[in-house]
């Protein structure tokens, strides 16, 4: 036996051995630091934010500029309050006037924290027909730092205005309608509990995995929550490592307790079918754990620090799952015995899935896919390739109120108010920030911004722009300029970057906003993705080869993988951004591709593609090592593999579907991703494409050449000495 040998699946086999050994010490150990990090998070709360920005872009640099060049115009958060006449009346009536201006103080009055407030009559800002204004109320904090007490006063207080008649809605800074997560999750769940109850044909065997993930999901969670308050962490960071914590979580125990029954039923006992599960299912659960945290932990080289971030928390609730599933899990299982033995199994689930004890399964799938491989192989990749064509015109932004909030949300219900009173261009207000030497001749500066907004003005798609507001040192100008268009139409961007070309010599023009962000982050993600992706991929080929000592399969396995990212890509780009069932998905309505969803799709899908074909191909190479017949080989794989990682891809969906349908667009179209990635990577490539090339390819996919051989470690991911090992002390004895 190897070094590696023994370091990996030996070592898990003892550790299965000492977790039964000390069940309960184990198990309420685990409960007891659950409650242990409940306490501490209680008593510190959260902090997390929504701060998506990304450092020294040109956006970002224009935000800095801004900051030194106008230090007494920073404030706290702000809040918009829209205001929408009833029919037949004015906001600027008498009457109307006084029930906004009271409503307004009243806010000011009952809350300290407030600064100021201001009518939309003091602003100025009333639409033409003067039935549509907004008015402001700033705050003394930043966004994150506004007081529960102080949303809830706001929201109190429009009610007066609502009551008397006046369509009152709120937008800005702060967040009104959160994230709403919850039912769908726990749908999900209870899908999942199926799947796993048919698989095992018993209901409490389908419990145990599900109670081994929400252990080490709520470890995870809980640990990242207590994260958010000495580091800067997203809110999305906390619901992608849930939603990615609770569907591995699931697919760990389950190849582990697949492999614990399987032991049982060969008649050993629990300690022993506990710890040759966790020495050689562990093994691959290690394995696959790992692939998906190096998955995401490559987010980092993207230099965007929101997706190191995510990429960090993700990886923490991966590696927590792992290290419950190789020890709560053992334990539990330890406990349980041969209650949730294949013998023991639901007779009435046996009975609808036609399970019969001890005969094999029929194996029908594999059967077709080997006996036609050629035509299986060109209509999987052609059903691929033809979902993906959409990929080709993927437009990436972030989301805003008009594509991210439910039409019934007061955010919603305010963008589309401001919209149709000041057109579209209204949310994609862009700033610029004119830069010039402030020992310039006065009368040149401003013949300067004179032509600098007169060539701003003549752009295309432009609607109005501002006169030149100058700092107090006179060498940094604001100018607003108001597309036409949205914060995220291809036509407000090409303004963005018009404007940055028209910088000269003597005057800097630099531009922040919603679609000068947007472009930032889809260039630094654009620059970014093809050194990930190369990451991904040659990481992929490496480890594969070390795993299956073949030149050909791993080369199979990443090009499969890059079908199935292309075409969920595809897929959501056809709904999301195209608009086709939009409605069916509950989607707000069209909108660009969420700016990072792409790698991090890339990065997560990866890992997950991974674990399916090792699991898979790594029986067939068990097979193909003993009898040397490729197609014997498939066989037995789809048979004995193929069931558990169809149950591993369909939990893997019920769970990402639980978040597809949130209401949160962002969250979503994640959530759609991620379902349909494995939907297209599980069942086309790797329960369909993999066999059918591998039919193609007989011996060849096995080739590997003697002098690489003989160079390359030994990783034996699936306990296989181990299982020698043990066979041999059996006969013995």
């Amino acid at each position: 036996m190897t070094l590696e040998e023994i370091t990996i699946a030996k070592l898990l086999y003892k550790l299965g051995k000492w977790a039964v050994n000390y069940k309960k010490s184990v198990v309420f150990g685990a409960l007891a630091l659950l409650i242990a990090l409940a306490v501490v998070t209680i008593s510190l709360g959260t902090a997390f934010n929504e701060d998506l920005s990304i450092p020294n872009t040109p956006a970002e640099e224009a935000n800095d500029l801004l900051k030194d060049a106008f230090p007494d115009s920073e404030s706290g958060a702000q809040v918009q309050v829209v205001f929408k006449a009833s029919e037949g009346e004015t906001l600027d009536s008498e009457a109307s006037n006084k029930v906004i201006t009271d409503m307004l103080n009243s806010i000011q009055e009952d809350d300290s924290d407030v600064v100021s407030v201001a009518t939309p009559v003091q602003l100025q800002n009333l639409n033409e027909d003067r039935t549509v204004g907004y008015g402001t109320v700033i705050f003394k904090d930043e966004a994150a730092e506004v007081t529960q007490e102080s949303i809830d006063n706001v929201t109190e207080k429009v009610e007066e205005t609502r009551d008397a008649g006046i369509q009152t809605e709120l937008t800005g800074d702060v967040e009104f309608s959160g994230m709403h997560l919850g039912a769908g999750e726990i749908i999900g769940i209870i899908v999942a509990f199926l799947v796993l109850a048919v698989t095992f044909t018993s209901f409490l065997a389908a419990g145990m995995p599900i109670l081994s993930a929400l252990i080490g999901l709520g470890i995870s969670l809980l640990t990242i929550v207590i994260g958010s308050n000495f580091f800067e962490m997203q809110n999305v960071s906390l619901t992608l490592a849930a939603m990615l914590g609770i569907a591995v979580g699931i697919d760990y125990a389950l190849f582990i307790m697949t492999r614990f029954r399987q032991q049982l039923a060969e008649g050993h006992s629990v300690k022993e079918s506990v710890a040759i599960a966790t020495g050689t299912s562990g093994s691959a659960v290690v394995f696959a754990g790992l692939t998906v945290i190096i998955g995401l932990l490559g987010l980092a080289v993207t230099g965007i620090p929101f997706l190191t971030v995510m990429g960090v928390a993700a990886s923490i609730s991966i590696l927590l799952s792992v290290i419950v599933s190789i020890t709560v899990l053992p334990a539990i299982l330890g406990m349980l015995g041969h209650r949730i033995s294949p013998s023991k199994g639901n007779r009435f689930l046996k009975k609808i899935t036609r399970t019969t004890e001890g005969k094999p399964s029929k194996n029908r799938w594999g059967k077709f896919v080997t006996r036609r491989p050629l035509l299986v192989t060109f209509l999987s990749v052609a059903i691929l390739l033809v979902i993906a064509i959409p990929f080709t015109h993927m437009n990436l932004g972030l989301p805003d109120d008009g594509t991210a909030k439910q039409e019934d949300t007061t955010e919603r219900k305010a963008y589309d108010i401001l919209a149709d009173a000041y057109g579209e261009g209204f949310h994609s207000t862009l700033v610029v920030a004119a830069k010039i030497d402030a020992n310039e001749n006065p009368e040149a500066v401003q013949q300067d911004l004179q032509a600098v907004s007169q060539d701003i003005s003549e752009l295309d798609d432009v609607k109005t722009v501002t006169p030149a507001m100058p700092n107090e040192a006179g060498d940094v100008f604001i100018i607003s300029v108001t597309p036409v268009t949205g914060p995220n139409d291809q036509e407000t961007k090409d303004i963005v970057n018009e404007i940055r070309d028209i910088s000269n010599e003597d005057t800097e023009l630099l531009v922040t906003g919603t679609a000068a962000v947007n472009i930032d982050i889809a260039q630094k993600l654009n620059d970014a993705l093809p050194i990930f992706a190369l990451l991904i991929v040659g990481l992929a080929y490496v480890l594969l080869v070390l795993v299956f000592r073949s030149i050909l399969l791993p080369l199979k396995a990443v090009l499969g993988f890059l079908l199935s990212i292309g075409a969920t890509l595809g897929f959501v780009t056809f709904v999301v951004q195209d608009g086709n069932m939009i409605n069916l998905f509950g989607f707000p309505g069209e909108s660009p591709i969420l700016a990072f969803l792409p790698i991090i799709a890339i990065g997560i899908l990866f890992g997950l593609a991974m674990d399916y074909e090792v699991f898979l191909v790594s029986r067939m190479r068990e097979i193909y090592s003993q009898t040397r017949d490729p197609k014997e080989a498939i066989l037995a794989g789809m048979r004995d593999s193929g069931k558990v990682v169809v149950a591993a891809g369909l939990i893997m969906m019920s769970v990402f579907v639980g978040f597809m349908v949130t209401p949160d667009a962002m969250i979503k179209s994640i959530g759609m991703a991620l379902t349909f990635g494995v939907l297209f990577d599980a069942f086309v490539v790797r329960m369909t494409i993999v066999p059918a090339v591998m039919s193609l390819m007989g011996n060849a996919a096995w080739y590997m050449p003697k002098w690489l051989d003989k160079i390359l470690p030994n990783i034996d991911i699936e306990g296989e000495a181990l299982l020698h090992e043990k066979e041999k002390e059996r006969k013995t004895s």
